[in-house]
């Protein structure tokens, strides 16, 4: 079975609100198996006209583990702080 990442490129627009919602998706990510490859860190583009703001890349032992995290009730708590605090794009990519 494939593993999968989800990977999300986040704009915060309310850094003080979006706390809250670190705390929280912290919590959906324990409590779903997520390991946490990058949350944050330091981004060099190196081709095209990305720019990328806040980078999160999460890995799941499957698709349907990934999936499962990102419907349920620990991440739908973090996604309803994150109103008004965050702009997020996210995908879901399966692993070879």
């Amino acid at each position: 079975m494939p593993s999968a990442y989800i990977l999300a490129n986040i704009t915060v627009t309310n850094p003080e609100q979006y706390e809250e919602y670190k705390k929280l998706s912290s919590v959906a990510m324990k409590a779903h198996g997520a390991e946490v490859c990058t949350r944050g860190g330091k981004v060099e583009v190196l081709e095209g006209d990305w720019k990328p703001d806040r980078v999160v890349l999460l890995k799941f032992p499957s698709v349907e583990a990934a999936r499962k995290f990102n419907d349920s009730v620990e991440y739908g708590a973090a996604r309803k702080s994150r109103q008004g605090a965050a702009v997020m794009r996210m995908v879901l990519i399966e692993g070879v």
